[in-house]
């Protein structure tokens, strides 16, 4: 489909991706530049593509194995890569791997908050916090902690060194507990059936998803907002330091193999209020469609290929942009379907159907650039801005 304002960049062939020292004349002895400018990286079968986050240049292609899994590290460089063997950190700006590793089998949820970037391995139940800032001088310091049941968990690092970590087992996931800095438990919820995901809303409150709604820790212990539906899962959040709301989705069908919502939801944290607000009919969204702008508005990217702009004060859409065609999430999670990463007035969305990736201005609705890949995107996520 033809837009006005897109244009198609060509991908390099894969063997002129690999920039080498050889036969290049030796400028002078000050530090080399960032061979790849404000990174974006993108999964497929069989690796990674770097791509230069301005053009959307195909710079660097990265063989690796496996189902792999990105996150932003949280700094100008780096990205956390969850491969088969446990959590390894990739030079984005170098387009390289490096040996920073955090090993431990089923690495998952790594959350960026504030200065501290987490990791939780689910089948060690280890949590490793670190400030992302010391990644350009190898492995860094950092806090670590472990659940008492290896579990699919989330931890978040709070502005004053409290830690919110999910309790479970293999089986079920109940709640949560805050740690002090010094590790000590302060506070306790297990009513939290299926505990999942994790945001943070202005003034460092914390949203875990819960089947039954969602359960906050703020001012220092956790308060329940419940649902009036025995089960409503909300198992995906998005947060912004912008908004007291939160976004997240909103899944009634227990028995369901693949619920297809039509409702997401908004979580007020300073009135403890979930809203329920309907997409257009005939639009669903998937577990990568929710993510927030850089003025605390939501970000949906529904089925409908559109973009769908939510305000979250007054819980209406209030804008749609098109995107990509539309689409059907696939039964498999692991499988691709469109996902989108947000930097800035910048949403870069992926279209694994036609392999193509896209720059959409937020503040226009315009898409700016577009790339073809030689492989279906997958997984999307990029470096933070420089400052």
């Amino acid at each position: 489909m033809h837009r006005r304002g897109t244009r198609t960049l060509a991908v390099l062939a894969a063997g002129s991706l690999a920039l080498t020292a050889c036969g290049e004349p030796e400028a002078s002895s000050a530090p080399a530049a960032p061979a790849v400018a404000e990174p974006i990286a993108v999964t497929y079968d069989g690796g990674i593509y770097v791509l230069d986050g301005r053009t959307l240049t195909v710079e660097r292609t990265i063989a690796l194995e496996g189902f792999n899994r990105i996150n932003p590290a949280g700094d100008d460089s780096h990205i956390v890569v969850s491969t088969a063997t446990g959590f390894q950190v990739l030079d984005a700006a170098a387009g390289e791997l490096t040996d920073i590793t955090y090993p431990g089998e089923k690495p998952g949820h790594v959350v960026r908050h504030g200065e501290r970037t987490i990791l939780f391995t689910d089948g060690t139940g280890e949590v490793n916090s670190f400030d992302p800032k010391g990644l350009a001088n190898g492995k860094p310091p950092g806090r670590q902690y472990r659940a008492a049941v290896p579990h699919h968990g989330v931890a978040v690092e709070l502005a004053d060194g409290t830690m919110i970590v999910t309790l479970g087992t293999e089986e079920s996931r109940t709640g949560a507990i805050a740690l002090d800095r010094s590790g000590k438990e302060i506070a306790r919820n297990e009513k939290c059936p299926g505990v999942h995901g994790e945001a943070v809303a202005r003034g460092d409150v914390v949203g875990l998803g819960c089947e039954d709604g969602v359960l906050l820790f703020k001012n220092g212990a956790f308060v329940k907002v419940q649902s009036d539906l025995a089960y409503s899962r909300i198992g995906n959040q998005a947060g912004s330091d912008a908004s007291s709301v939160l976004l997240g989705d909103y899944k009634t069908e227990p028995d369901a193999e693949l619920e297809r919502p039509g409702r997401f939801s908004l979580i007020d944290t300073a009135t403890d209020e979930l809203t329920v607000v309907p997409l257009p009919k005939g639009v669903s969204y998937s577990f990568r469609s929710l993510n927030r702008g850089p003025g605390g508005e939501g970000l949906i990217l529904g089925t409908d290929g559109r973009m769908h702009v939510v305000d979250p004060a007054t819980a209406t859409i209030t804008r749609s942009w098109p995107v990509v065609a539309a689409w059907q999430e696939p039964i498999e999670w692991q499988q691709p379907r469109p996902a989108m990463f947000v930097r800035g007035d910048l949403a870069y969305v992926t279209e694994p159907a036609a392999r193509k990736v896209h720059q959409l201005d937020l503040t226009s609705g315009a898409i700016v650039a577009s790339v073809t890949l030689e492989a279906a995107p997958n997984e999307i996520s990029g470096t933070l801005a420089s400052h």
